[in-house]
């Protein structure tokens, strides 16, 4: 995996976040890190016409935004800073990842989300509608974290198609970052409530060997691999119910309604953000996949 991760800052608590989910994941891929703030586009609305006294001082405020960003990283990770113009905050964003060659873009949670928890918010939410690049989702809090790097990878893996370019991203992720892969099985708790449940017992056991054996196979040595299966009432319960590591970050894959090479958050992704108190990945659908 050629790695290179971008960032986008604001200066406030979730930009903050981003920066430190940003530099775990750079420290353990040993990949470089770049602070991207976007600024409206030179195409503003007549309401506010160009005026370059005003370009300027806000380019001059958003160099200094970032410098300050900058001083949190440590030395050991290398990092530069960017400020771009675009439509949008997430369209200025994908175009700089499209630009660095970006493996992953990391934003912030929105303000007054719970602590360690994800609230989405206007940026993060037309990231995961139009980006063909991952997207993190760094959780509200992760600027207090005593934590360094990436702990271990938890890929959740449904039925539903998509679930081998998910598989592959997971496998490619835990060998970037030097660690351990968790496959959660998700059947259990993603089939109908009429389902009688010893057949979800039994269906919940047949996928994760399914599973197990699909990641053997694309393991490369070094790298190990366990299955869980989700058990609880609902999504939301099986991912509270799981124990969760400080440095893990959770692996998901787009929706099947998203266009190929795109992100589009499914259902079953959405639910476990509500309960999720760990970065989260969303992998878009690539290129040719049916469904």
């Amino acid at each position: 995996m050629s790695a290179r991760i971008v960032v986008g800052y604001t200066a406030t608590d979730a930009g903050a976040d981003a920066v430190a989910v940003g530099t775990r994941l750079a420290a353990a891929m040993k990949a470089p890190l770049d602070l991207v703030l976007v600024l409206p586009g030179e195409d503003r609305s007549v309401i506010t016409p160009p005026d370059a006294g005003y370009d300027r001082y806000l380019v001059t405020q958003a160099e200094a935004w970032l410098a300050e960003a900058s001083a949190s990283i440590p030395a050991a990770v290398g990092h530069a800073a960017h400020v771009r113009f675009g439509d949008s905050f997430a369209a200025g964003l994908i175009a700089a990842a499209h630009e660095l060659a970006a493996s992953h873009i990391v934003v912030g949670a929105a303000n007054g989300g719970l602590r360690g928890r994800h609230r989405l918010g206007t940026v993060a939410n037309e990231l995961l509608h139009s980006s063909d690049v991952p997207v993190v989702l760094a959780p509200e809090g992760s600027r207090h974290l005593e934590v360094t790097g990436v702990s271990r990878i938890t890929a959740a893996i449904g039925t539903r198609p998509g679930a081998s370019a998910l598989l592959e991203e997971s496998v490619a992720l835990a060998v970037a970052t030097g660690t351990g892969l968790r496959l959660l099985s998700l059947v259990s708790v993603d089939l109908p409530a009429t389902v009688d449940t010893g057949v979800i017992r039994i269906a919940g056991a047949a996928h994760a060997d399914d599973v197990l054996g699909k990641a053997l196979d694309v393991l490369p040595e070094g790298v190990e691999a366990d299955v869980v299966v989700a058990r609880g009432d609902s999504i939301e319960d099986a991912v509270a119910q799981l124990a969760w590591q400080p440095g893990e970050l959770a692996v998901v894959g787009s929706s099947r309604l998203a266009q190929p090479r795109r992100l589009f958050l499914g259902s079953t992704a959405a639910k476990m953000l509500h309960e999720l108190p760990v970065p989260m990945v969303v992998v878009p659908r690539t290129r040719g996949q049916e469904g």
